[in-house]
């Protein structure tokens, strides 16, 4: 990731929350904290330079969310929330051409988003939202597989035996879902989509790969409970 695409993407996700933060002075007013837990599936790859052939790797995710909710813009709902999840990000590589090699490497993190909620509809019913914002994440562990004659053929292997170089990892994060109001709690059903901006592996001009960062696809269940309204 460049550093001025780093910077523009900063500055609106900043803008963003400061909005949600700060038209409260013309909107009603809310104090609802919240506070669950969501489980879901990972589709995820990577996006490397030289790129490779490559599949979509399944994975899981899962956490814990607080969600704070601070007033009603016009028919908007306004507000921010955080979490902590386990991920399972990385890739794998399956060719149709060579349908004896295979490899797939799961990378396992720890993340956290911070995103503006912004949602609309019926406050005590149904509701749509979308969510938006910056995410950091840090690398715990990670396994490969890796099957076939791999030397027998041209293909460029060397991110097989790439160590990861980055623990820290930070990108940008958006989502759009529904969410179910009950008497019972807040149901959820979302789709996200992840952009990581910045690379795992080691991406100078002597390395391999000038670029080696994160892409994921979430789609997740989740459940709310109110602790303030």
């Amino acid at each position: 990731m460049r550093r001025p695409t780093l910077r523009i993407a900063i500055l609106t996700t900043v803008a963003l929350l400061a909005a949600v933060g700060t038209s409260a002075q013309v909107g009603e007013q809310r104090y609802n904290l919240a506070v669950g837990f969501h489980a879901g599936v990972n589709m995820s790859s990577i996006s490397l330079s030289p790129s490779i052939r490559q599949q979509n790797l399944q994975g899981l995710q899962g956490g814990v969310m607080a969600r704070y909710i601070s007033e009603k813009y016009f028919k908007m709902i306004c507000g921010a929330q955080l979490e902590v999840n386990f991920a399972q990000r990385g890739w794998s590589e399956h060719y149709e051409d060579y349908p004896d090699l295979e490899y797939t490497r799961t990378m396992n993190y720890v993340d956290i988003p911070l995103m503006a909620h912004l949602a609309f509809g019926n406050e005590h019913g149904l509701m749509g939202f979308i969510h938006l914002g910056p995410e950091v994440a840090f690398f715990v562990s990670d396994s490969s597989t890796k099957s076939g004659p791999w030397s027998s053929y041209s293909l460029n292997t060397d991110q097989h035996d790439q160590a990861v170089e980055r623990r820290f990892d930070y990108g940008l994060a958006g989502g759009a879902g529904m969410e179910l109001n009950t008497r019972i709690g807040r149901f959820q059903l979302e789709g996200r989509y992840y952009y990581g901006l910045s690379d795992f592996f080691s991406c100078t001009k002597k390395d391999d790969f000038s670029r080696a960062a994160h892409t994921v696809i979430t789609i997740r269940i989740g459940y709310l409970f109110d602790l303030k309204k």
